[in-house]
């Protein structure tokens, strides 16, 4: 009777150690991360993380990583669904030397339904040698991923590809709204499928968008991507502010109440790539518009002029 006991009690023991060490191990919906903090801890409110990396491990798919306080957090790589938002605290990711943000869709798990990362008040730091403020990839796995950014500010990605924003996935969509991309060597934000397109395509849309004084193109299309432009500025780039080509198939672009300065080109449509533009202002750049073998198309309530040269040719249509 007295052993029977004895084993009843080490039963009871051992399953309430491990409980306790499974609720140890359970991911929380929200995290907190802190420029005080210690990745040792469990990254709640009261015991914040140090780092986005250190917080993410411990955050449930679909949950959240706050920011309790000003502070630098550190590069991240986001495998699953998931929100990082630092609104109205200055949270600081520097990368120097590497990527800032990867986003790898394809290594997302078969039951992550949603595929959709949020990234709100981030300002992304290459210090001169950083490779890509944001990345992001996927093949087949991309398809009806969500990619949003916002309130962001990304600056200073000259080694390597040099871009702010690089996605590449053959499928899914883009948002950023609010953002500054600038200052980097090649193009501010890229959209460019590496591989066989999906149905549908990758697609952007961009709202209040500056991109400026980056070594390529402010915004580039390429393979296919598409993309909406409304209420942006592209000023100071070396290639064009806005571009979308037809290499591997035709990109396509739509730009409405935006400004375009200082450029190479204002508006490139090259190679069988398609741009069409509705109330913009294009104006002190070396070349107004670019459609050398492909078409750009004017609603006829544009501002073209001021350029060095080249202010045309586009192509009017009708008002609809």
């Amino acid at each position: 009777m007295i052993s029977v006991r004895i084993g009843l009690r080490a039963l009871a023991v051992l399953g309430f150690v491990c409980v306790v060490a499974a609720r140890a191990d359970a991911q929380a919906t929200r995290t907190w991360v802190s420029g005080v903090g210690d990745d040792a801890n469990p990254c709640s409110r009261t015991a914040p993380c140090k780092t986005f990396a250190g917080a993410i491990s411990k955050t449930a798919v679909n949950g959240e990583i706050n920011c309790l306080d000003p502070g630098g957090f550190g590069t991240v790589t986001i495998t699953k669904s998931i929100t990082i938002d630092c609104h109205e605290v200055f949270a600081s990711i520097l990368n120097a030397g590497t990527n800032g943000i990867n986003i790898p869709f394809d290594s997302f798990g078969v039951s992550d339904v949603r595929k959709t990362v949020r990234l709100r008040n981030l300002n992304i730091q290459g210090a001169d040698t950083g490779l890509i403020g944001i990345s992001i990839t996927g093949t087949a796995a991309s398809a009806g991923s969500e990619v949003f950014i916002e309130d962001g500010l990304i600056d200073g990605q000259f080694a390597g590809s040099a871009r702010g924003i690089s996605d590449t996935r053959n499928g899914g969509q883009l948002y950023v709204t609010n953002t500054t991309v600038r200052n980097n060597g090649q193009t501010g934000i890229l959209m460019s499928p590496v591989g066989t397109a999906l149905v549908p395509p990758l697609t952007g849309a961009l709202s209040n968008v500056r991109l400026e004084h980056n070594g390529a193109s402010g915004l580039g299309l390429s393979r296919g991507a598409k993309a909406a432009v409304v209420e942006s500025v592209a000023s100071g780039n070396v290639g064009s502010g806005f571009f979308a080509d037809g290499v591997g198939a035709s990109s396509e672009l739509t730009i409405s109440h935006s400004i375009s300065t200082g450029n190479g080109t204002g508006v490139s449509a090259p190679s069988g790539g398609v741009a069409r533009i509705s109330d913009m202002h294009i104006t002190g750049n070396a070349a107004g518009v670019n459609a050398a073998g492909g078409v750009i198309v004017s609603y006829g309530n544009n501002g073209i002029d001021g350029n060095n040269s080249a202010n045309g040719p586009v192509s009017p249509i009708p008002m609809q």
